[in-house]
């Protein structure tokens, strides 16, 4: 395990594979690889078998969470990797407060998308 990897599993509290995904969103697996292809969610390889996992915080019930793919979009053109995102996503803000992800799942990305874009300055 790297030490990206490492810190991201200390942060991240659950996780989802795709096919338990698919289940959740009524949907197949090749659409939420669509999805992960997409940039609409970021997907990481984790465990002995090294499948594909989703932060279980990017779903809200049958549904990707509210401006994630926007949020991901803006980290993405900031330069940031895959697990970099997963990373600042999870890091607890306290002027937010709580964590980014947090944040998006309470209906609050307005504020999560103007600090994202202000990292790119």
């Amino acid at each position: 395990m790297t030490e990206i990897d490492a810190k991201i599993d200390a942060l991240v509290p659950a996780w989802l594979t795709l096919p338990d995904i698919a289940e959740q969103l009524g949907v197949e697996v090749t659409r939420v690889r669509q999805l992960v292809k997409d940039g609409q969610l970021i997907a990481v390889r984790r465990g002995e078998n090294r499948a594909l996992h989703v932060p279980a915080a990017f779903i809200d019930g049958d549904k990707v969470v509210k401006g994630l793919s926007g949020t991901l979009t803006l980290l993405r053109d900031d330069g940031f990797t895959d697990e970099e995102m997963i990373e600042w996503l999870f890091t607890p803000d306290p002027t937010l407060p709580g964590t980014p992800a947090q944040a998006l799942s309470e209906n609050r990305g307005t504020e999560v998308k103007r600090r994202a874009q202000a990292l790119a300055v």
